[in-house]
């Protein structure tokens, strides 16, 4: 273990308890680092225990080539990370990568679903990755409980899933073997930088540190401002269903609808503009619903037994910010939406390359500087 940085306690603080910060914390503690996390606990809006555990690559990166190749990477390298955890801690997070599917309901939308697939491929400096674009009885030979309606889709064989409430807790687990100090109800008020390190004032008392990342998901807003960084991120309200368990039909994992390794199936398929409520609306789970029966009709004769609304992290094009300051020096941002499938990225690739001190020249496209880049005429 190293020393802690010249003005801190700790080399590194990690606000943020959540996905994101969880596999930040793990990776730069497994990097010799000395690491402080600080979470706000279950006040918190946590969208870590709301989201539908996909690791998912087919269509990401509309619009940034370097995203789509960045997604790429983390699911290659999911599975050695999976397993690393596994060796760590005894705790499966049941990863698979069977491939995933996205069916489609009408001709109008699988053609514009081929479409985005062909320009997304057909970006500068893009990496092509494999997917087909499949009728309806190429797909039904692959899912074969699919309803009349659907008519057709596209496969990836990149995609998979996992259980994200595990890996939260597997990454918890992780950390404080490593020797993580986990700080629960310490939500950061405000961040001074002096002194070569970074002094946090907390509901817990003062912290101090070497470095920061900022990894507070909708809270990264407030904080990021603090050390010269921006994170203009907004909450994002999706639905989410989980039905009893039933017997093994869905192999394969798809967009909005997949079955959990226990046996339950989630379906989630919402996208609304709703601030920072959280307030379960019927009509909007019972459209959810209605759509899931539409894609495999065996869905109608399920119960549902958990049904929850939680808020997605969205920057203004989608895509994450990575950043290190540049008045500030030694904080970092780190957010996106996509906690679960960048989650080996974020554990080996990203904490080691802070621990050592630096991104390089490979993050300048998520810097936040690029929502403030005046549009050409």
């Amino acid at each position: 273990m190293t020393q802690p940085s010249r003005g801190g306690e700790y080399d590194v603080a990690v606000i943020g308890g959540g996905l994101v910060g969880s596999a930040l914390a793990w990776g730069l503690a497994r990097s010799g680092q000395k690491v402080a996390m600080l979470d706000e606990g279950d006040i918190a809006v946590r969208p870590s225990r709301g989201n539908f555990a996909l690791v998912w690559v087919q269509g990401k990166g509309l619009g940034m080539a370097e995203y789509a190749g960045w997604t790429k990477q983390s699911s290659d390298d999911w599975s050695g990370f999976a397993d690393l955890l596994y060796q760590q801690t005894g705790l499966d997070v049941a990863y698979r990568r069977p491939g995933g599917f996205m069916p489609m309901l009408s001709e109008e939308d699988l053609q514009a679903r081929a479409n985005t697939m062909m320009r997304l491929h057909n970006q500068p400096d893009m990496i092509p990755y494999p997917y087909e674009v499949m009728d309806r009885e190429t797909l039904r030979k692959e899912l074969p409980f699919i309803g009349p309606d659907v008519v057709g889709g596209t496969y990836c064989p990149l995609d998979g899933h996992c259980n994200s409430l595990r890996l939260l807790r597997t990454l918890h687990t992780g950390i404080g073997m490593l020797g993580v100090d986990y700080r629960p109800n310490h939500r950061v008020e405000s961040i001074e930088h002096r002194d070569g390190g970074f002094r946090m004032s907390t509901a817990g008392g003062e912290v101090r540190a070497g470095k920061i990342v900022l990894a507070a998901g909708h809270d990264s807003a407030r904080l990021a401002p603090m050390v010269g960084l921006s994170a203009p991120v907004r909450p994002q309200r999706g639905h989410v269903i989980v039905t009893e368990k039933t017997a093994p039909f869905l192999h394969h994992p798809t967009a909005y609808v997949r079955q959990t390794d226990e046996g339950g199936v989630m379906i989630g398929d919402s996208f609304e503009e709703a601030g920072f409520d959280t307030t379960l609306q019927p009509g909007v789970s019972s459209a959810v619903a209605e759509r899931a029966i539409r894609f495999f009709p065996l869905l109608g004769k399920l119960n549902v037994v958990r049904s929850w609304a939680a808020l997605r992290v969205l920057t203004p094009d989608g895509f994450p910010i990575y950043e290190e300051s540049k008045t500030a020096p030694g904080a970092f941002v780190a957010t996106c939406h996509s906690g679960v499938t960048l989650a080996a990225n974020h554990a080996l690739t990203l904490a080691p390359l802070i621990a050592a001190g630096g991104l390089g020249d490979r993050f300048a496209p998520f810097s936040a500087r690029r929502f403030h880049v005046p549009q050409a005429a």
